[in-house]
């Protein structure tokens, strides 16, 4: 068990001593590269976590409310410890580069929003990264020489945008609010037509006899790169 608790110490390290860099590489491993917008993230937790004093193992003890699914996130979950899989991360569909921090004990709370101006700010800093941010992720029609230069810019400004005060990116508000309840334990069922298990709550009776919702062709959620979206039957 002590090994499971202290799995964290590492990053709660680099969240003590500031060392954001060694964090943005952790992010990194998780997000697969290095960009400004997962740059923010890693700030934004690291900001939130000295504000609340806090460290989490997991436990739901530490909330993260994330307003979108972008870069942002990433930095987010790693700095915070909150993912889906620990049921700490919920994602809130207001398409807004934004987090709410809270610790569950109090509810004491951070909020940092991304200001409105920051990506006009970071193109006016570094005047050949809007074109090769255009070419490569809104057209993608890249040149081989410009994904080149890109993939050397896009994380050269994510390093140094480090080192920009946190105030001017984020508007940040500290609140008290009231923290999700802990994650219920579902009991797991066997679908009847298919035989995988599928948690209590997304359970359909057909004659009687437990189906998934593939099976049964029932609506269901799906979170893809353009939000949260009902999938009907």
């Amino acid at each position: 068990m002590h090994d499971v608790a202290t799995a964290r110490k590492a990053i709660d390290t680099m969240i003590l001593s500031g060392d954001l860099a060694g964090l943005l590489r952790q992010a990194e491993i998780l997000h697969g590269h290095l960009c400004p917008f997962i740059s923010l993230g890693v700030k934004a937790g690291h900001h939130a976590m000295c504000t609340l004093n806090s460290s989490n193992t997991g436990m739901e003890e530490i909330v993260a409310i994330v307003e979108c699914n972008n870069c942002f996130t990433d930095g987010i979950q790693i700095v915070t410890g909150c993912t889906f899989g620990n049921n700490a991360l919920i994602f809130k569909d207001l398409g807004k580069t934004a987090v709410t921090v809270a610790r569950r004990e109090d509810g004491r709370a951070v909020r940092l929003a991304v200001r409105p101006n920051c990506r006009d700010r970071m193109f006016a800093k570094y005047p050949n990264a809007g074109p090769l941010f255009q070419k490569v992720v809104v057209e993608r029609q890249a040149t081989p020489d410009e994904l080149h230069l890109f993939e050397h810019v896009w994380p050269a400004i994510a390093r140094k945008e480090l080192a920009t005060p946190v105030e001017e990116q984020f508007t940040i508000t500290e609140m008290t609010i009231e923290v999700p309840e802990y994650a219920r334990i579902f009991a797991t069922h066997t679908c009847s037509v298919c035989g995988e298990g599928v948690m209590e709550p997304r359970v359909r009776l057909q004659e009687g006899k437990p189906v998934c919702l593939a099976c049964a062709g029932a609506d269901y959620f799906l979170l893809t790169g353009q939000g949260m979206s009902l999938v009907p039957a």
